[in-house]
């Protein structure tokens, strides 16, 4: 997967949010980046499990991949 040529746009992207999921004990991972630029991403460590999980990776992790990576066209939560 790290040969997709998105792939260092959206961890570039990420590296931007990741030390606020780290100090909470948590992080972020690329699970997938479909041939429909649909980017799939797993919520890990305290995130995982955290009751604002979802309004983290909505208003967070969505929110700096839509800014820094227009070319994906969705983002996907993907429950490990």
């Amino acid at each position: 997967m790290e040969n997709h040529p998105l792939f260092s746009k959206v961890q570039h992207a990420l590296d931007s949010i990741r030390p606020y999921l780290v100090a909470d004990g948590g992080n972020v991972e690329i699970v997938e980046i479909t041939p429909e630029n649909t980017l799939r991403l797993a919520l890990v460590g305290n995130c995982k499990s955290c009751n604002m999980s979802d309004m983290t990776f909505r208003a967070g992790v969505e929110e700096a991949i839509r800014r820094e990576v227009p070319e994906i066209l969705s983002v996907e939560e993907i429950k490990v």
